[in-house]
C-alpha cells in the first residue's frame, strides 16, 4: 500500500515541549522537583481546583483516592461496567467490592435512573466515568450522593478540559481523577492527577503517593533542606517526575486548542455518517456541557454492516487505518466473573455496546485529508 498506517490516536508534541524536556534532562533534576511544583500550580489555575496532586498515572489516582476514604472489608463502591479495567481493579485493591450500574445506551455513561436501586447500607462511594469525554449529569448524581451520604470519585480519565453547565470538571464536586496517558487529550507520557475540594483527602493522598513521608525528596535534597523525614503512614511510589511535568506544562497550554480540533473532527464524523445505517452514532444530552471528545465511538449495526465489529476493525487495519476498542464490558472478564459472580445478561446495555463499539481515528494533528481517507476506507470496507 502506498499510504502509511494511520493510527487511531497520536499525541501532538510541540518543539517547545521537546525543548523543555531536554532542558529538564540537562538540569540534572529529572524526578519530582520544581517542574512538578510548577505543573501543579498550572493545573490548579486551569481546573479551578484548590488541591491538585500529580501522580504517576490515573490508575494511581483512583487507587489513592479510594484508600483516602478508608474503605473497610465489605464496603461497596458503585461504578459502570463500560470502563477500562483500572476503575474496578483499584476498587478491589483498595479493599472494596465493585457494584455495577448499567449504562444509558444513548450517552454510554452510567444510567442515573438505576443508581439508587444499587445503593445499600454497605455503599461508601460512587465512581462515575465521563465516557469518551462526555460529562455525566453531575447535578443529579451529586443529589443522590448527598441524599445517601456517599463520596464521589469522578473517573475523569477521558475528560480533562470538559465542562458541565459552564463549570470545568475539577472546579466543583468531591474528587476527580484525570489521565495524561499518550492517547488522552493531553499527555505527560504516562501520568495523571487527582483534584479535590477536601483538604483531608488531599493530605492523605499527598502522603500515600511518596512512601508516607512528611516531605518530598526534592525539598530534602535542596541546599536549605534537611535529610531528616518522618514516615506518617506506609505509602507507595506514585509520584510524578519533572520529566513528565516538563511535557505537561506545554500540553496544558495547548489543551483547549486540542479540544477544538477534536470537536471539529467528531462533528465531521457525525455529519458524514449521519445517514449510514451501518452505525449508531454517539448522542449528546440536553444539559449544558463541553464534550472533550477523547474518543469518537460509533456502534456497528451488524445486520446492516454485514459484519461484526471485530471484522470491521480487522478490515480497516488491512487497509492501513487504525481503530480502537473502548471497551468490552468489564464484568465479563474472567476475574470479575469468578470473584463476584457477574454473568452474561447482568448489564445488557453495556454488553451490547461492548460487542459493537469501535473508536475511529481522532487526534489533533489529523488533517481533513486524513479524515476523508478514513471515511473512504470505511465506505470501501462496508460496501465490499
Amino acid at each position: 500500500m502506498s499510504e502509511d498506517f494511520l493510527p487511531f490516536s497520536k499525541p501532538s508534541i510541540s518543539r517547545a515541549a521537546i525543548d523543555e524536556v531536554v532542558a529538564c534532562l540537562e538540569s540534572g533534576w529529572i524526578t519530582t522537583g520544581p517542574r512538578v511544583a510548577k505543573f501543579t500550580e498550572a493545573l490548579k489555575e486551569y481546573l479551578g481546583a484548590p488541591h491538585v496532586l500529580p501522580l504517576a498515572s490515573a490508575t494511581a489516582g483512583l487507587h489513592l483516592a479510594l484508600l483516602a476514604l478508608d474503605l473497610q472489608p465489605g464496603d461497596e463502591v458503585i461504578t459502570t461496567p463500560l470502563t477500562f479495567a483500572a476503575t474496578l481493579n483499584t476498587i478491589v485493591l483498595a479493599g472494596g467490592k465493585p457494584v455495577l450500574v448499567d449504562i444509558d445506551p444513548a450517552t454510554l455513561n452510567m444510567d442515573l435512573n438505576l443508581l439508587e436501586d444499587a445503593i445499600t447500607e454497605k455503599t461508601r462511594a460512587i465512581i462515575p466515568v465521563h465516557f469518551a469525554g462526555l460529562p455525566v449529569d453531575l447535578d443529579v448524581l451529586y443529589q443522590i450522593a448527598e441524599k445517601h451520604a456517599l463520596r464521589v470519585i469522578e473517573d475523569a480519565a477521558h475528560a480533562i478540559g470538559a465542562e458541565y453547565k459552564g463549570k470545568r470538571l475539577g472546579s466543583f464536586g468531591d474528587i476527580q481523577v484525570f489521565s495524561f496517558h499518550p492517547n488522552k487529550n493531553m499527555t505527560t507520557g504516562e501520568g495523571g492527577c487527582v483534584t479535590t475540594h477536601d483538604e483531608e483527602v488531599a493530605r492523605k493522598i499527598g502522603l500515600l503517593r511518596f512512601h508516607g513521608m512528611d516531605r518530598e525528596a526534592w525539598n530534602r535534597f535542596a541546599k536549605n533542606g534537611s535529610q531528616h523525614y518522618e514516615i506518617i503512614m506506609p505509602g507507595f511510589k506514585y509520584n510524578m517526575m519533572d520529566l513528565q511535568a516538563a511535557l505537561g506544562l506545554h500540553q496544558l497550554n495547548e489543551l483547549d486548542g486540542f479540544i477544538v480540533r477534536r470537536t471539529e473532527l467528531a462533528e465531521r464524523y457525525q455529519e458524514a455518517l449521519r445517514e449510514w445505517t451501518q452505525f449508531t452514532l454517539p448522542e449528546e444530552p440536553s444539559y449544558g456541557h463541553r464534550h472533550a471528545w477523547h474518543l469518537y465511538t460509533p456502534l456497528i449495526n451488524e445486520p446492516a454492516a454485514n459484519m461484526t465489529r471485530d471484522d470491521f476493525m480487522q478490515q480497516m487495519k488491512e487497509k492501513n487505518i487504525g481503530t480502537g476498542l473502548h471497551y468490552r464490558a468489564v464484568h465479563l472478564y474472567p476475574y470479575y466473573r469468578e470473584q463476584f459472580g457477574f454473568e452474561v445478561g447482568d448489564y445488557p446495555h453495556a454488553e451490547s455496546v461492548g460487542d459493537r463499539i469501535v473508536s475511529l481515528p481522532l487526534f489533533p494533528a489529523m488533517t481533513d485529508d486524513d479524515h476523508d481517507r478514513v471515511l473512504d476506507v470505511m465506505y470501501s470496507v462496508l460496501n465490499k
